[in-house]
């Protein structure tokens, strides 16, 4: 085989051309990364977060490229707004291919002076919300027979940093939630993985430093490559986890953290 056709076979495995891709937390950060790298690889795009105004800049972007695009306003702990996402997907597209789930917030703050209404908080967008887009578009890759779900879990899913009892909790469920949908659902044709990513320089991110402005020298400490990531090095694994380039990947959490827990 040629090098032109070994270029051909490895473009094929990873486009997404007539895919549509499904990305919360859509308006910045890792999933408005991922929603304009999923367009640029062919996908139409389903995009919500709960942040309207940005959504709708990141809708332009996706339309910019040529690719057919819906925006939604979602808060993924309420029902009746995931229900309407799911509803309005399905009506315009008639499928749904990719789902990631890339909403997610978080708070430092000791866990003997946790507030209860912060870790209820942060479960709900984070953990409880996750499962809800899972079950509503996992319904639809099932009846299709075919789908691939990615969701965000962590670093604090894997293991444990100090001052963030509640985020690691919810991505430590997110974990587990990927690997029991990935088993009970990969004889029916959907895929489910998750990228597990150290501190990516974003919003929320930055938002931390706002409040705690020694976060950024004791997180690159810590990473060995001794440097957060940016929002675009994270497109290539959520690619891969979306795309046929996976096919035989299900129940997998993907480090996407340099080297932080190999450490």
């Amino acid at each position: 085989m040629g090098s032109k056709e070994v270029r051909g076979m490895a473009q094929k495995l990873f486009d997404l051309t007539d895919r549509v891709a499904v990305v919360t937390g859509a308006a910045s950060g890792l999933g408005r990364a991922i929603a304009l790298g999923f367009a640029e690889a062919g996908g139409d795009l389903a995009l919500a977060d709960v942040s309207a105004e940005p959504l709708a800049e990141v809708q332009a972007e996706v339309e910019a490229k040529g690719r057919r695009v819906i925006a939604c306003r979602v808060d993924v702990t309420q029902p009746g707004d995931v229900r309407a996402f799911h509803e309005a997907v399905v009506a315009l597209f008639g499928r749904a291919d990719v789902l990631v789930n890339s909403a997610g917030i978080t708070k430092r703050m000791p866990a003997e002076d946790f507030l209860e209404d912060e870790w209820d908080r942060i479960l709900a967008v984070n953990l409880t919300g996750t499962f809800r887009l899972c079950q509503a578009f996992g319904r639809t890759m099932l009846a299709q027979g075919k789908g691939s779900i990615v969701n965000f879990a962590s670093i604090g899913g894997l293991v444990a940093l100090p001052n963030s009892v509640a985020y690691c909790a919810s991505k430590g469920g997110v974990v587990q939630l990927t690997r029991v949908l990935a088993v009970e659902w990969a004889k029916r044709g959907v895929r489910v993985n998750a990228i597990a990513p150290c501190t990516f320089d974003t919003p929320i991110v930055r938002r931390v430093l706002e409040y705690d402005p020694t976060y950024r020298s004791t997180i690159e400490a810590a990473i060995p490559v001794g440097r957060m990531g940016q929002a675009e090095e994270i497109v290539g694994a959520a690619l891969f986890l979306a795309s046929e380039a996976s096919s035989m990947v299900t129940g997998h959490v993907l480090s996407v953290d340099g080297g932080y827990v190999a450490r």
